[in-house]
């Protein structure tokens, strides 16, 4: 079944075309059939048949790519013109030799007159034009299908740009923390040291996924949260709800946290006091509903340039959920918000 569908897809034009000419021709002999014996239509059809096969394969293969591929109208009309007479002269001859002497309208078939002329140029031009259509939506289908292949790696290449963004600025920090624990024994290192790798497990296997379960990136912000306790002097306030039907859904990597590093770039320091951090995750019917809302250093030093960002958050909402999200953010004197719903989860 495999090797079948390979090979029709390989083979597509030939298929589309034999099937054309099969329906074609098998209208044609069972109309005629009605009236006339099998040897008298396939001989009242075939040749005229025969013609416009011939000059819509001629016009196909070797004139069509004059307008096509070489750009040269004026080539194409000339060559179209050239091969419409000389088809046109072998069909009247033809049509004189074979068909005239035994048909009962033999003055019609030996004669050359201006609706005769009309009438083959018309059968003609029809079949060139409906092969012509043929390839015209082949090559159609083609180049969409090489388009979307195409848009599907930019927006792959895309988000995994965006992702690899996070891993450099967050794996540094940490490890910047861990040698000054180590190197000041603290017993916290061997926490920091588990945390770490469940984090790296989670950057290595998981973010390049389409979409991860959610459970696993909590887990991951948790892990973040404790790391960040350890790395900061003064402690800080964080509220942490998430409803427990949440962890039945899958999401894009890394989305969630982006909001969380955010909140803690901007909203927690080592040099200021009453530092707070309130975060929910809640499931409302097929809504996915999360906030975040963090406090506001006096002294907010501009993001790192290797840095996630809420602009790439934004560019990568668009990317994975177009149209399904509502992303709020605002901004007081004092705090920062984020309201971000995704829809159909």
């Amino acid at each position: 079944m495999g090797f079948m569908k390979a090979f029709f897809f390989k083979h597509k034009l030939l298929f589309f075309h034999l099937i054309f000419w099969i329906l074609l021709i098998s209208y044609r002999l069972f109309d005629m059939t009605r009236f006339l014996s099998l040897e008298r239509a396939l001989m009242y059809f075939g040749m005229p048949t025969a013609f416009n096969i011939l000059i819509s394969y001629l016009h196909y293969f070797l004139i069509l790519p004059y307008l096509f591929e070489k750009k040269n109208l004026l080539k194409y009309l000339v060559f179209l013109v050239l091969s419409l007479g000389v088809f046109m002269l072998l069909r009247f001859q033809a049509d004189a030799y074979f068909l005239a002497p035994v048909s009962r309208d033999q003055e019609y078939y030996a004669s050359f007159h201006f609706a005769r002329i009309l009438s083959v140029l018309w059968g003609f031009l029809s079949f060139i034009v409906i092969t012509a259509m043929i390839k015209l939506a082949v090559n159609w289908f083609d180049l969409e299908s090489k388009r979307k292949q195409l848009e599907n790696e930019k927006l792959t290449a895309e988000l995994n740009y965006l992702k690899s963004q996070i891993n450099p600025h967050f794996l540094f920090n940490t490890l910047h923390n861990l040698n000054y624990l180590a190197l000041s024994k603290d017993d916290a290192t061997s926490s920091v040291i588990i945390k770490l790798s469940n984090i790296m497990r989670y950057m290595i296997y998981e973010v390049n996924k389409e979409s991860v379960p959610i459970s696993k990136e909590i887990q991951y912000m948790k892990d973040y949260i404790e790391l960040e306790r350890i790395r900061l002097n003064k402690p800080f306030r964080i509220d942490f709800q998430v409803s427990k039907e949440v962890e039945e859904v899958n999401i894009a990597p890394l989305l969630l946290f982006t909001c969380l590093e955010n909140a803690f770039k901007h909203g927690v320091s080592d040099k200021q006091g009453n530092c707070w951090i309130k975060v929910s995750l809640a499931l409302e019917g097929k809504k996915l509903v999360y906030k975040v809302s963090n406090s506001k250093v006096l002294k907010m030093q501009p993001a790192s340039p290797s840095g996630f960002g809420l602009k790439n958050l934004k560019k990568r909402l668009e990317l994975h959920y177009p149209n399904l999200h509502t992303l709020n953010i605002e901004e007081t004197d004092d705090s920062f918000w984020i309201h971000l719903i995704i829809d159909k989860i």
